[in-house]
């Protein structure tokens, strides 16, 4: 299960690491797979035309894909499908939380970042990149996130880091978004930035 620090940045204290638990229990992977039963079945707007039991069974096939589904589930992200890719013939999971997944807040984004904080003394959760990879999934870039919010409203109180390309990255920024007013805007901050309500959505191919 991932922590999730009641600290503020500014008490001086480090916050506490957000931590990653891929390994499930046979009864635990069970729970999982009813619970994104249930998500599936009452979001049939994000997944039309599509069946819950074959998703099933490619997620029996690959224990280790439903390892990185209870990740995202155990960390805030309400992991759910939102679309097939016909030409390789997988499921597309995207985090579906309302807000920002929140155990993986208060993080910057990515390692260098990350350490440019820490060597100023200041201590954020960890980093979007390096966290995603732990989990075995992908940071939602400016076009997925878009995509995402055309199938519902996230974000409205929150941000989401997102994969941020590399020629803004090279100059010391990353991107994030959110939604507000209606509108959904993508937006840019220093990598080594870090806040309470801004977390980050992955993206898993099943």
């Amino acid at each position: 299960m991932a922590k999730k620090s009641s600290e503020g940045k500014g008490s001086g204290k480090p916050i506490p690491k957000v931590e990653i638990n891929l390994e499930v229990s046979p009864e635990e992977g069970e729970e999982l797979l009813k619970i994104l039963q249930v998500r599936f079945e009452e979001n049939m707007d994000r997944h039309q035309a599509l069946e819950w039991a074959e998703v099933r069974e490619k997620l029996e096939a690959q224990p280790e894909k439903l390892s990185s589904l209870y990740a995202m589930e155990s960390t805030g992200g309400e992991p759910d499908v939102v679309g097939f890719d016909k030409e390789t013939g997988e499921y597309i999971f995207y985090d579906c939380s309302a807000q920002s997944p929140h155990g993986r807040r208060s993080i910057c984004y990515d390692g260098e970042g990350e350490a440019a904080r820490v060597k100023k003394g200041v201590y954020p959760g960890g980093n979007a990149v390096d966290i995603a990879a732990a989990m075995g999934i992908n940071l939602l870039n400016e076009d997925q996130y878009r995509e995402l919010q055309e199938i519902g409203e996230f974000d409205t109180k929150t941000e989401s880091w997102l994969l941020t390309p590399a020629d803004i990255r090279e100059l010391g920024g990353a991107i994030f978004g959110d939604r507000r007013y209606n509108t959904v805007f993508v937006f840019h901050n220093s990598a080594p930035s870090f806040y309470a309500a801004r977390g980050f959505r992955g993206s898993l191919r099943l």
